[in-house]
Order: structure tokens, then sequence, then C-alpha cells
């Protein structure tokens, strides 16, 4: 009798159920007795925890973690971590305390099952930020610990398949999770097997009715197939045992989501799809490869441009193969794989292949190196944005059809399909992309919005001082660069907030004769510690975004003796000088377009900064109506700036009308953002320019100009007549 056999005649009636059995005899196959002693204990300690819980079901709840461990024996892992599959749901469900589970089972094993836990205790604006938020936190575990992800794949291959108990809605739900998140991820850390079968699982739940189609022609054609591969596969084994090659020749049928995928990226019919069905050599070492390949070619004729060799430059996740396209008999295109032992084992379970149990000595890995240099790019992308936008960036970066690329001394870098050459001098260092100036392509000078194309050789030149552009976020397509844009940016309008707020503040100290540098810095530290600040930068910034009103933190900010009992407020400080240069926290209100030269009136909005109306538009008298929030401002001279502003022109209906008034206006130094044309009746048409401008004069030059043409019939500026602010 086996240990695990004695072990299961100890346990109590209730707890000898087939799942237990089955686990029990998995990890006795490979692990000592004192670690399947650990797993039994496990095993009563989650049955007890969750006693009188069932799933959707009605199948008692520890069924579930206890065929998540089962998927993870099958993998052989460590016992840690089939014990934080055991117990992955009795923080969540459980009054279980994560120091309690790491008192009984070890400091490792709570910190994984802390990293699979949901975040059903916090409150949520929807269920998407939630799921993005859960999504997020385990991001963080796994970059702690990598088997945080091994045991979520588990629980999430075990629920899909027990997906049936769920309502409808649900399932369509889940399944849509499984084939944008976690079938990608298990494809990234190369656990093939787990991301085929989610996949299959997957398909089967969101779109049935194409599974059974789809499945029902695949059975049609697998016979004769299967026979005819066979036939192939004895004729490849022979060649290669007169060539002195010893190898296993495997036959091979892609999945069901695979066709699908493929079906649906080519526009194509299942007929038009080569590589349903293919043949796999595995070898003793990567030059035999290469010497088998040669002896497949002898066989079968290539089909030109199909050959990959991953063997030389390996995929994202480490997975290592050649492959090749033959024309079988009646010239039927047959793929061909080839690949060590080793490589094999990778390509089957990724990662999880150095965490089979070896005595406790888990030695690193390429693979687990490439999967932390991916969790370490995850971590930038988290810093900027909320765990929407950052769920959005991991979906995106999951579906990598990957350009291959070199530095200048020779390394190879992965790159999505299109990225661009800022994508590049990201993924080489984000301060390399934050600097980047210029680019050679193949030695030559290349625009940095170039999409790369495989073998090229990029060369990124650096300018100390330089910034990224805020126009690179519309091109850049990884998400590592996107990211570091992105934070770029969040830190620019918090200085153009910071300054403003300082300019806001002393325009209401100005009033007093005082200013921020004339205010004793006790009486600042005092008002900041008041005001809930962490320092005189946040206050700015608040003042700066609308959120905080510069009198009334003026008012604190004045000294206790000597205020006079004055009033401050914003109607009796000195006006805020507008020059158009202050950036993103000083707007100008689309509905009445002011230039330079109007009498013009600003509004202090929350999370906007200043938004500035021309004194006569109609919006002006909602905002009256919040007197604390007025600010006066008046126009900085300056020279070159250019200011949107519109005007509608009344034409007579002629042909070439409207291209005659563009040209009219283009001629007098000014751009045309946007145009309209409106029919108002058989005789007339109304046009509608959105110009660029310098002030009030350069409009009234354009005005005149339109105003002679023998067509218009009138001109005149636009503005707000009812309540639409932007």
């Amino acid at each position: 009798m086996d240990y695990a056999s004695s072990l299961l005649n100890l346990l109590p009636a209730a707890r000898r159920n087939p799942g237990l059995r089955e686990l029990l005899n998995s990890v006795d196959s490979y692990l000592p007795a004192e670690q399947v002693e650990r797993i039994r204990a496990a095993a009563e300690f989650g049955a007890s925890a969750h006693k009188g819980q069932k799933r959707q079901s009605g199948e008692p709840y520890i069924a579930h973690p206890l065929a998540a461990a089962q998927v993870l024996a099958d993998l052989r892992l460590d016992p840690d971590t089939i014990i934080a599959a055991i117990l992955h749901d009795v923080i969540e469900d459980t009054p279980i305390s994560k120091q309690e589970l790491a008192a009984k089972f070890g400091e490792p094993v709570a910190e994984i099952v802390d990293g699979v836990t949901k975040l059903d205790q916090i409150e949520f604006r929807s269920r998407e930020e939630a799921q993005a938020e859960s999504f997020r936190k385990m991001v963080l575990a796994m970059v702690r610990d990598l088997r945080v992800i091994l045991v979520k794949l588990a629980d999430r291959l075990h629920n899909m398949r027990t997906l049936a108990a769920k309502t409808p809605a649900r399932r369509r739900a889940n399944a849509r999770e499984t084939l944008e998140i976690y079938a990608p991820i298990a494809e990234r850390l190369g656990l093939y097997g787990l991301k085929l079968e989610l996949e299959d699982l997957g398909f089967r739940s969101l779109y049935p009715h194409r599974y059974r189609v789809l499945e029902k022609a695949l059975q049609r054609a697998r016979g004769n197939q299967k026979e005819f591969l066979g036939k192939i596969a004895n004729n490849l084994r022979s060649s290669l045992e007169r060539a002195g090659i010893g190898a296993e020749v495997q036959t091979r049928e892609k999945h069901l989501y695979s066709i699908y995928s493929k079906m649906l990226r080519k526009s194509a019919s299942l007929g038009d799809i080569v590589d349903v069905y293919g043949l796999r050599v595995v070898v003793a070492d990567a030059d035999t490869c290469y010497r088998a390949l040669g002896v497949v070619h002898a066989c079968y004729k290539p089909m030109p441009g199909r050959f990959k060799d991953y063997i030389a430059i390996p995929r994202v996740n480490g997975y290592q193969s050649l492959h090749t396209t033959l024309f079988g008999p009646n010239s039927i295109p047959i793929e061909v794989q080839l690949r060590t032992g080793d490589m094999h084992q990778v390509a089957e379970a990724g990662i999880a292949a150095h965490w089979k149990y070896k005595g406790g000595d888990n030695l690193d890995s390429v693979q687990q190196d490439r999967a932390r240099e991916w969790l370490a790019n995850l971590m930038l992308m988290q810093e900027s944005g909320n765990s929407e936008e950052f769920l959005e960036s991991v979906r995106i970066d999951l579906f990598p059809d990957k350009v291959y690329v070199f530095t200048p001394k020779g390394e190879i870098l992965r790159l999505p399909r299109a990225a661009t050459v800022v994508d590049f001098a990201y993924a080489v260092h984000t301060d390399v992309g934050n600097r980047c100036v210029a680019a050679k392509v193949d030695r030559r000078l290349t625009p940095l919005r170039t999409p790369l194309r495989n073998g090229q050789t990029v060369e990124i030149m650096t300018a100390k001082g330089a910034k990224p552009n805020p126009g690179w976020v519309n091109f850049v397509v990884t998400a590592k660069a996107r990211a570091a844009i992105r934070q770029y940016l969040k830190g620019l309008h918090r200085r153009e907030a910071i300054e403003l707020g300082s300019r806001l503040i002393n325009q209401a100290l100005g009033e007093f004769n005082l200013s921020t540098d004339k205010i004793h810095a006790d009486v600042m530290a005092a008002a900041i510690a008041e005001l809930g600040m962490a320092d005189r930068d946040e206050l700015y910034e608040k003042v700066g975004l609308g959120e905080r009103l510069a009198p009334l933190v003026a008012r604190r900010l004045l000294p206790a003796v000597g205020s006079g009992g004055n009033e401050v407020g914003a109607a009796a400080a000195a006006p805020l000088a507008i020059a158009g240069t202050e950036g993103l926290l000083v707007s100008y209100a689309r509905c009445c377009f002011p230039i330079p030269g109007d009498a013009i009136f600003a509004f202090l909005s929350a999370g906007r900064g200043v938004v500035v109306h021309r004194e006569d538009c109609a919006n002006v008298d909602d905002y009256r109506k919040h007197p604390e929030n007025w600010l006066p401002v008046s126009w900085q001279p300056s020279a070159d700036r250019y200011f949107s502003s519109e005007i509608r022109i009344e034409v007579a209906n002629k042909m070439g009308v409207l291209a005659a008034v563009a040209a009219a206006v283009a001629g007098n130094d000014t751009n045309i953002e946007r145009v309209s044309l409106e029919e108002r009746d058989a005789e007339t048409s109304s046009l509608t320019f959105e110009l660029k401008v310098t002030d009030r004069k350069h409009l009234a030059r354009i005005i005149r100009v339109i105003r002679r043409m023998p067509e218009v019939l009138r001109v005149y500026r636009t503005i707000a007549t009812h309540g639409h602010s932007d």
C-alpha cells in the first residue's frame, strides 16, 4: 500500500472523495511523504473552512480547489503551489485570515493565496472596474511570486470546465474574459496545454453554434487526414533512421479555437487553412534539429516563405522550434515542427516546467526571466492611468503579432506588428524613449512614426533635455510606450497646475499688497495643514485645478493682525493676465471663442482650471450665479500666438462658392481648422469656419475681405445664445 492510500484510510469518510484521492495519488508519485502529508493537512483544513458551502452545481465547495490543485499536480509543481491552490479561496470566502494561513502553512503559501484573492470587500463604481482592479492586484502579486498566476490559471481552468452551472450571461462574460485575458497570459508564460484548453472551453461557451459547426466539419475531414498523416509520418521515420537520427515523430491536430482565429484573421474558409493537421519531430539536441530539417526537406519539398527558426530567435515566451511547411502528396500542405525534448517540455509547460519539484532547488530559467521582464513592463503600465486603462493596456500587450528588429549591437528586440521607431526607443529603455529626437533605420534617417519591419536595424539618437512629444501617443502601439508618454503628460499637467495655482494665489493676495514670498513660513505651513495638503505644491495644484478657490486660500494666508476685516474676493483682485501660453490648465470656451482684444471673463472649473469666456457670452449669465468661482482676467500682449475663432458666412448658392471663400480666408495668414455647410433654402447657404487668428484686428481684417466678395450676403462672428459651455 502506497503512502497516499494509507493517508486516505485515515481520513474521515466525509473526506474520501474522488478528487482528493486522485490528488494525493498524483503528488505521491513525485513528492516525499512529509510533503504529501502537508498537502493532506491542507485538504483537511480547506474542507473544514469551506464546510457547508456549495457550488452552483450543488457539489461541496471543496471540490473546486481540489480540482484546481489537480491541474497543478499534473504539471508536477512544488508543494507550496499545490497547497495554495487548495486554499486559494479561504481568505475570500471564509473567516480564515492571511496571518492564520501563514502560521499554519508558511508565508509563501499565504502570499500566493492573497495574490489570487479577489477584491470583493472594496466598493467599486462598476463591475468592470472591480474586475480591472482585481486583475491589477493579481499582477502586482505575480511580480512578487510568479506562482500566483499558475494558481489563478488552474482556478480559471476548472471554473471553465464547470461553466454549465452558471446563467447564459455569466457563461458568456466568463468565456470572453478567458479568451481576452487568461488564455493569452497562459500563452505568454508558455503554458501551452492550459492555453489550448482555456481557448477551446471559452470558444465553446462564447460561440456555441460556431463551435458545433466547426467541430462537425473537422470530424468529417479527420478520418482521411489521419490515415494520410500516418503514411507521411512513417515515411519521415524511415528517412530519419537511414540518416542515423534518433527521432520521435508525432501527429498533431490544430485546436478548434486556433483554426477559428486563423479563419477570422485571414478571412478564409476551413479549406484554406493549411496547417489544421501536422507533424512534430522530437530529437536529442538543437544541432540534430537542423540535420533533421535537411532530411525532412529531402523527403518533401518545402513551401517557400513558410520556414521559421524559433530556435535561433525564440518567441517572447521562450518557445523554441523549427517550423516548416511541406508540399505533401497531391500538393497538400503539411506543417512540421522540429524541436528537442527540453524544448517540447517548455512548449507544453512553459515556466511551470521550471517549478517542477526538484527537492527544493528551483533554478532560474530563460522562461522565468522572460516572464519577469514582461511583468516588469506591466508594472510600468500600471503606474499611469486607472485600473480599467491598465487592463486595456494588458489586453493590447497580450496579443503580440511580433516583429523582430536589431539594435546596432546586434541584440534582438521583439515588438508587436506595426510598432514604430518610438516603440523601439521605449523598448530599449524608458529614458531612451523620453529623450528620443531622431532615428536611423538601416543607417537611414527615418521619421519617428515609421512602422518597423522584420530584420531592420534601428539606431536611436537622443538629446539631453529632450522631452516626449504628446502627439506620439496617437501612433505608438506598445503599452509600455503609451504608459510612459501618459506618465510624462500627467507630470506636465501637474507642473502647469502648480504654476497656475501659484499665480492665482498671488493675484488674490495682491489686493493686500502681499505675495506668497511675503507670507511667513509658519503661516503657510499652518494653512497647508489646516487644508489637509501635504505641501505647498499640492496646495498650488489644487488651486490650479479649480478644486480650491484662490480667494479663500489667500484669506487663510493673511496675517492674524492687519487684515482689516477686508473681504477677499476674486472680483476685488487684480486681473489675471492671460497670454495663451499657459498650457492645459487655461482653456478657451468653444461657445464664444474668445480672442485677444475681446472683453473677457473667466470661471474656475474643478478639474479643468480656468475657462475663459467673452463677456457677452450667454453662458456667463449662468456662471454669475456662482460669484465665488468668478475670476477677473485680462489679455497679456503676446506676439505670434494663435487662438480659435468662429465665423458664419451666408452666401448665394453658386458653383464653387465654398472654394472661393475658403481661398479668401486662407490667403490672410490663417489656418482653417474646420468648415461646415448648411443649406438654408434653394437660394442661400450658411458656411461656418473655425479659424486660427492672433487677435480681434486679425479677425476683422479677414471679415472685411470676405464681405467684399459678391457671393457673400452676410458675415458675422458666432456666439452662444444658450447654455453650452464647450
